[in-house]
């Protein structure tokens, strides 16, 4: 068995060296000449005495980024500041009227007619026309309408009398609009449940006829509407909670636990004559109300069963307990406090535990939910409420449940409204279906007000009219970030105060192929999920904190549908965003990311440059403000930059800057246009078709396309199109092959086959790409990059044929890629193969065909593995996923590995040999020269079935109890709200649901406690 392996593996060693070099000169040669890549390094060097290069200042940077937001943000702010005004003004001005007729635009009923063709009542005709503002949907820019939910009467007074004065705002949203014509959606939600959206556009029923949204339950009313709060809700689980009473009570804490958000804390109890924690690892805490926990909490929920008696003493002592300890904690969100309580009823009213906890200054409300129709306990579930500044409801049905939840939310915004304390709130990023668009649903935030009544005879009663709002597209915030300033890995982020994502490239996943599950609606994404190598958390609590500073640390960055990995260190520098409760970020890769330079042309010779049909401009970047008015907005990039550099349209805002530098790369770059013309029209070149595609990028986002086919004979019809999303320059990212191309060693080329969406690949080209550097060292930035696509089999047919090389005298070679005693394969830097015996094993990865191998290749250090993203997996699933999470029992913390692999760039060349089980397998692997490429030939006459495949399938980490229940108690750091409105001495607590005031007590001694109480 020696004897055969020690000359196998001397031959393999130099043919093998001779069929790399063959293969790497003939696939370089052809790459450079088609793509014009020494020409376009040969015209950069041409004008490297004229340009200025300048190492990014990030400080500098971030804070002017920084102040950019800011005023777009206190633009927005501003809007909803006229609303406000206008909307408590015209409140000021109305007298109810029970007997009011009025008939308004109601958003589901305009444009409906009967069967005889009359429109519908509150269905009167309302022109709806498209608008590409708002993704073409069809609206109408003079008017606003009203969305009533289905279980509301929409002809009941007080919504009526509510649209009829509300009427008053279509003024301010259309001048609102014509102020700022980036505004997109501006509304009013009123506490009466209505809500009033502008422009109008009409609502559609879901297939039962039902429009569930009720404006009081999304998160913007919520946070505008009250301050952060601390909540124990406790559930009465004896055994007359049975059947639909305990379906009803568990449907109520569901719709609590809904009105709650990012700044409240909450705990679930559920009692009979014992305590049950629904989360028992969370016994004696609280957990902050992210979407996670809520939906870890709602899970548990299921487990309830009635049985037993109802010991409610117990569990008013556990949740005074409770709420003092954690209060003297520090931690929660040190405002308001309330107990929610569930109940079918109540034997006392347990005075005396309220004398002990809560007299007399009321700090924790009492809110209580009697479950069901009889209402022999109401009167004591009413007294508790009245005595703790809380509210009385009675629940008989299902459907009564969320109109009673919400009464809650009006008490405590009692406060905030006597002091007339008009916060200014945003939500953290979440998503828009309404404005989905080709490049799939929107990301949003909200800035929202409360609105007031300031009439003096109610204003102890604090009564909240309602909620103004507008939406801001994240991509707008991103429109403020110059990307040509990044560099090709850079990037901006902004977190909101409790660490989550309000903006980050990676909170944007371009695929959902299994690696990257996005969490439901984006929501509640941590900082620390995607910027996960920050182990401490010390970026992230930095920006938490609003700190000013730099850290720094190795990153690894998936990409090509998270199957590469690009190792680098970046820089990042963080700042506050003043007026808001975000802080900025900005992410600038080490080397060539922290270089621009400035070059100069004549606007004469840019624009003769620019005018070429294959010169295209990165969509998503803002050289020019296209949105500030209406005439602009069909307006491409490429056309504002013309009209607006020859006088055309004086009112274009334009960032001269990168015009400037686009201008230079337009000038500099034009003549690569003749050179893929002259190659395109010689017959006796690319006779075979074989490269199809020739392309160039710049640092400006300007992109050159040359095709040496005709279109229809493309055989990637996407590439370098809207629906390729990795390969085009976007708001997040440079192209793909961009990126890979400036990690490269300078002068060679990155070769790759474009992975498929699908499971099994199936490309059928090869891209190549190199980068253009100004300067031959790491201080240069990376000017430019050009490649091209050819046919795989063009490409295969090229490797094959150098394989078949010797460099005996008499031809006939001793060994080559057809002998059946060894397999070769072409493989990339990551691992995947681009060339195979087996066509069918193109696309795939080495370690799934040839594992043995590739774990030697692992140990002796040839590759690397890492393992990138580490998530709460169960927590981060597609909205596809989410109905499959459900059917689980619970949804358990669990760490997430994703397995990726890089190649050591200082291993040119290695010979190696695996003990099987009863042979030796022997090896090569040599480096492909310029290329990312490597050459593998292994012996075939040995098998080793016993090493398993190594593959890139994800691993879930699953935790003991005890660790699951310390993620669940480990709270990351957050920073409170700024403003509080938990009390006020003049509230008048008697508004307490049902009844004017307090029942008569049973007991008389109570009599002088109670005179105290409500004097206060």
């Amino acid at each position: 068995m020696c004897i055969t392996f020690l000359p196998v593996s001397f031959f393999f060693h130099h043919s093998v060296k001779l069929w790399a070099s063959a293969f790497g000169g003939e696939i370089k040669s052809i790459a450079a000449k088609y793509s014009g890549s020494q020409l376009l390094q040969k015209k950069y060097k041409e004008y490297e005495k004229d340009v200025a290069i300048e190492e990014i200042d990030g400080l500098q940077l971030v804070k002017k980024l920084a102040k950019n937001m800011e005023e777009m943000f206190h633009k927005k702010s501003e809007a909803v500041r006229r609303l406000v005004e206008a909307a408590e003004d015209a409140y000021l001005k109305h007298e109810f009227d029970a007997d009011l007729q009025y008939e308004y635009f109601n958003a589901v009923l305009i444009n409906e007619r009967d069967e005889e063709g009359n429109y519908l009542e509150l269905g009167k005709e309302f022109i709806l026309v498209p608008n590409d503002h708002f993704n073409n949907l069809p609206v109408n820019i003079s008017l606003s309408d009203v969305q009533v939910p289905t279980n509301m009467y929409n002809k009941d007074p007080a919504i009526v009398n509510g649209v009829y004065w509300s009427e008053s705002l279509n003024k301010v949203f259309v001048d609102n609009f014509d102020r700022d014509p980036s505004l997109i959606w501006q509304y009013f939600g009123s506490a009466k449940g209505f809500f009033r959206q502008y422009p109008g556009i009409k609502w559609e029923p879901d297939e039962n006829g039902v429009i569930a949204f009720d404006c009081r339950n999304r998160k913007w009313y919520i946070q505008a509407a009250t301050s952060p709060k601390d909540v124990v809700i406790l559930v009465d689980v004896s055994g007359s909670m049975k059947g639909l009473r305990l379906t009803i009570a568990k449907q109520t804490v569901s719709s609590i636990l809904d009105t709650l958000g990012d700044d409240d804390f909450f705990n679930i109890i559920a009692y009979n004559e014992e305590l049950h924690y629904v989360e028992p690892c969370l016994n004696g805490t609280l957990v902050q109300a992210d979407r996670a926990n809520k939906e870890h909490f709602r899970e548990h929920l299921d487990k309830l069963f009635a049985k037993g008696i109802g010991m409610l003493d117990i569990a008013l002592n556990e949740a005074f307990n409770m709420l003092n300890e954690f209060n003297h904690t520090g931690q929660g969100s040190i405002c308001s406090q309330a107990i929610m309580l569930i109940t079918d009823g109540a034997v006392d009213t347990y005075d005396t535990i309220f004398a002990k906890y809560n007299w007399p200054d009321r700090k924790v409300r009492i809110f209580t939910y009697l479950i069901g129709r009889e209402a022999a306990f109401a009167d004591n579930l009413k007294w508790m409420a009245c005595a703790n500044k809380g509210f009385f409801t009675q629940i008989s049905t299902l459907a009564d449940v969320q109109e009673n939840v919400m009464e809650y939310l009006h008490v405590l915004s009692r406060p905030k409204v006597i002091d007339q304390e008009h916060d200014v709130v945003w939500t953290e990023a979440y998503i828009d279906s309404t404005l989905a668009d080709d490049q799939g649903l929107v990301l949003m935030t909200t800035v929202a007000m409360p609105v007031f009544s300031k009439q003096n005879e109610t204003r102890s009663k604090g009564i909240l009219l309602g909620v103004v709002g507008t939406d801001v597209p994240v991509k707008e915030l991103l429109k403020t970030i110059p990307k040509y300033k990044l560099g090709i890995h850079g990037y901006a982020f902004a977190i909101t105060n409790n660490g989550y994502i309000l903006t980050h490239p990676e909170l944007r996943p371009l695929y959902e192929e299994g690696k990257k599950r996005r969490k439901p609606n984006y929501s509640s994404v941590d900082l620390s999920e995607v910027e996960w190598e920050d182990r401490d958390d010390v970026l992230r609590n930095a920006m938490v904190n609003r700190k000013t500073g730099k850290f720094s640390m190795e990153v690894k960055k998936t990409v090509d549908k998270g199957k590469r990995v690009l190792v680098m260190t970046n820089d990042y520098y963080y700042t506050d965003i003043k007026g808001t409760p975000f802080s900025l970020g900005v992410a600038l890769s080490r080397g060539h990311g922290k270089y621009f330079f400035r070059g100069n042309v004549t606007v004469e010779e840019g624009l003769h440059d620019l005018e070429h049909p294959d010169v295209s401009l990165a969509d998503e970047w803002s050289y020019c403000n296209t949105d500030l008015h209406p005439e602009h907005r069909q307006m491409t990039q490429l056309e504002a930059i013309k009209r607006y550099l020859t006088g055309k349209e004086p009112l274009l805002q334009c960032d001269k800057e990168l015009i400037q530098e686009v201008l230079f790369d337009a000038v500099v770059s034009a003549p690569i246009e003749a050179y893929w013309t002259s190659l395109a029209l010689n017959k006796s070149e690319n006779s075979d078709k074989g490269v199809e595609v020739a392309f160039l990028g710049t640092r400006t986002g300007l992109s050159r396309i040359n095709l040496f086919v005709g279109p229809e004979q493309l055989t990637n019809q996407d590439f370098l199109t809207a629906e390729d999303k990795e390969n085009i320059f976007n708001a997040d990212h440079f192209p793909l092959w961009y990126r890979r191309a400036a990690e490269q060693i300078p002068g060679s080329f990155v070769y790759s086959i474009p992975f498929s969406t699908e499971t099994a690949n199936k490309s059928n080209v090869v891209t190549a790409s190199t980068a253009i550097q100004l300067l031959d060292d790491r201080k240069s930035p990376v000017v430019a990059a050009v490649g091209i696509q050819m046919k795989l089999e063009f490409f295969q047919r090229k490797f094959w044929t150098a394989s078949r090389q010797c460099a005996s005298l008499d031809g006939r070679c001793a060994i080559s890629c057809d002998d059946e005693t060894i397999n070769c394969y072409l493989i990339d830097n990551n691992g995947f193969i681009l060339v195979s015996e087996d066509y069918q094993q193109t696309g795939y990865f080495f370690g799934e065909v040839e594992g043995a191998v590739m774990n030697k290749l692992l140990t002796m250090g040839s590759f690397k593995r890492f393992l990138v993203e580490f998530n709460l997996c169960s927590w981060w699933h597609s909205d596809l996923t989410a109905k499959a999470q459900r059917l689980k029992q619970t949804l358990e913390p669990c760490d997430t590995e994703y397995p990726a692999f890089v190649s050591e760039r200082t291993i040119k060349e290695t010979m190696g040999n695996i003990a099987c089980d009863d042979c030796f397998k022997s090896f090569v692997i040599q480096q492909i020269p310029s290329s990312n490429l490597f050459m593998v030939v292994v012996d075939n006459e040995c098998f080793c079935d016993s090493v398993p495949p190594i593959t890139m399938a994800p691993i879930e980490i699953r935790y003991n109890e005890s660790l699951k229940c310390e993620r669940l108690k480990s709270q990351k750091i957050r920073r409170r709200p700024e403003s509080c409105h938990g009390f006020h001495p003049e509230e008048n607590a008697r508004e307490c649901g049902g009844v004017s005031g307090l029942s008569a007590k049973p007991s008389l001694v109570l009599l002088p406690l109670l005179l105290t109480i409500f004097s206060r």
